[in-house]
């Protein structure tokens, strides 16, 4: 994370603890605990082992969707984009089942999956696959034929098109519905873990205000928000390694 990444965050996070403050002060049944009260709380659950079991726990659910999805629907995306009889084959069934709120399908998959973790990060990685699917197929289709064409006149077969022309135009369009998709997939893991577990962040924050300790609600939610900014960022070195071309164009063009 570079010093601009650093800064940002600082300032937001003073953003937030003003209208904390003013929101704790204006509400006086003690639900929304003064921020210095959250932060001393989470500054000491950090440094027990509870906090981290299900920070890792909820860690490995989130990671572990993301990659899969990634892995799956990615390559597809790319191959649908690139061909159009897989695309005119595949498409309709994307278009289709697209739209489905796929949360609706949690009780199936913990019938067919468990109550444990599969059932949790397969509910992630449909979520989430579906976002890099979609925009990962129409980068591809947006690619200008002249292109390919050029690849082609050089006497590049598929394989070398497919390596050379259509990957490269798809990574950044996968990485930014990866990217965006790193708030989808906390969001997820919060109702996932809310219910049929005892273990990660969401199971903290729900057995901490069903017994009213808004002060254990908060540490949660704190794990919660500090879990997606690491998911975020790990995305955003991924893509900046696996697209130095792009951002080497980037500085070219700011010179």
């Amino acid at each position: 994370m570079h010093m601009g990444s650093v800064l940002r965050y600082v300032f937001v996070l003073a953003v937030i603890a003003l209208l904390w403050k003013l929101l704790a002060g204006v509400i006086p049944s003690g639900v929304l605990p003064q921020p210095e009260a959250a932060v001393a709380a989470f500054l000491v659950a950090v440094q027990t082992k509870f906090f981290w079991i299900n920070f890792w726990a909820s860690l490995f659910r989130a990671g572990t969707g993301m990659v899969l999805s990634w892995c799956i629907a990615f390559p597809l995306g790319v191959f649908m984009g690139g061909s159009r009889k897989l695309d005119s084959l595949l498409a309709p069934f994307v278009i289709l089942t697209y739209p489905i709120p796929k949360i609706v399908l949690l009780p199936i998959l913990l019938l067919v999956l468990g109550l444990g973790d599969a059932s949790k990060i397969g509910m992630i990685t449909l979520i989430l696959a579906y976002q890099v699917l979609v925009t990962t197929r129409d980068g591809v289709k947006a690619v200008h034929p002249k292109y390919i064409d050029s690849v082609r006149s050089l006497g590049a077969g598929h394989f070398r098109v497919f390596t050379e022309v259509l990957v490269p135009a798809a990574l950044p369009h996968g990485f930014t519905a990866l990217r965006l998709g790193t708030g989808v997939s906390v969001a997820v893991l919060f109702f996932v873990e809310s219910f049929a577990t005892r273990k990660g962040l969401g199971y903290m924050i729900m057995d901490a205000w069903s017994s009213f300790d808004f002060e254990g609600m908060f540490v949660g939610i704190f794990g919660m928000s500090l879990l997606g900014v690491l998911l975020y960022e790990i995305v955003n070195i991924l893509e900046r390694r696996a697209c130095r071309w792009k951002y080497c164009q980037t500085r070219s063009k700011g010179k």
